[in-house]
C-alpha cells in the first residue's frame, strides 16, 4: 500500500534525473554498462577500462552523477527521520552538492599524496576501482529510494540497516582490491594502511558532521 505522500516535487523530479541519467550511460555505453553491473562478480570492468580512466571519463562521470544524486535523496530521507520538522526537499541538492565537492576534492589530495609517497600504480587503480564500486552502490540506490519515497515508511532502524548494507558493498570492494594485489601491497603496506586511515575514515566523519550540524 503506498504511504501517504506529502509533496513529493523535487523528489520525484530528482529520482527521474537519475533514470534518465542511467538510462543515458548504458544507451551511450552498453558493453561497458553490461560488464559494469557484473561489477561484485568478476573483475573484468577493471582489468578491461583501468588503463583507459581519464581526468574525465563521460561513463563514469554520469554514473557519478547518478550516485551523489541518490545519495542525496537517501540522506535527505534519513536526516528528514531524525528531524522534529520536514526537511525542505530542495536540500537533497545540497547535500548531493556537498558530497560531490567532496569526493572530487578527495580524489584530486589522494592523487596527490599518492605521487609525494611513491605509490602512484597502486592508488590510481585503487581509486578506479573505489569510484567503480561508489558508482555501483548508486544503482542499487535506484530501488531503495523509489521504496523510501513511495512505499515505506521511512523509520531509523531501517535506514540505519540499509546505510550499513551500502557500507558493506564499499567494504566488499576493499577487500577484493587488497585480495587481488597482495603482491603489491607487500612493497607499500605501511603507507597503504596510513592511506586508509588519513583519507578513507576520517574525512567522512567530518563530512557527517558537517551536514548534520548545518541542514538538521
Amino acid at each position: 500500500m503506498l504511504r501517504d505522500l506529502y509533496t513529493v516535487d523535487i523528489l520525484t523530479l530528482t529520482f527521474i534525473g537519475c533514470l534518465i541519467i542511467v538510462a543515458l550511460s548504458k544507451t551511450l555505453f552498453t558493453k561497458r554498462f553490461n560488464e559494469f553491473i557484473l561489477l561484485l562478480f568478476n573483475s573484468r570492468h577493471t582489468n578491461l577500462y583501468i588503463k583507459e580512466q581519464r581526468f574525465f571519463d563521460l561513463f563514469e562521470g554520469l554514473l557519478f552523477l547518478n550516485f551523489i544524486l541518490n545519495l542525496g535523496l537517501l540522506l535527505h530521507t534519513y536526516l528528514n527521520e531524525q528531524s522534529l520538522n520536514r526537511l525542505p526537499q530542495v536540500d537533497v541538492f545540497k547535500y548531493a552538492l556537498l558530497i560531490g565537492l567532496f569526493l572530487i576534492l578527495k580524489v584530486l589530495f589522494e592523487r596527490l599524496l599518492s605521487s609525494v609517497l611513491d605509490i602512484e600504480p597502486i592508488i590510481d587503480k585503487y581509486i578506479f576501482e573505489k569510484t567503480s564500486f561508489q558508482n555501483f552502490v548508486g544503482l542499487v540506490l535506484l530501488p531503495i529510494n523509489a521504496l523510501l519515497i513511495y512505499t515505506l515508511t521511512p523509520n531509523q532502524t531501517l535506514l540505519i540497516t540499509l546505510l550499513a548494507i551500502l557500507l558493506a558493498l564499499q567494504f566488499f570492494g576493499l577487500f577484493l582490491f587488497i585480495k587481488n594485489n597482495l603482491n603489491v601491497f607487500r612493497k607499500s603496506l605501511f603507507y597503504f594502511i596510513l592511506y586508509l586511515c588519513t583519507l578513507e575514515i576520517a574525512p567522512y566523519v567530518v563530512l557527517y558532521k558537517i551536514i548534520t550540524t548545518n541542514w538538521v
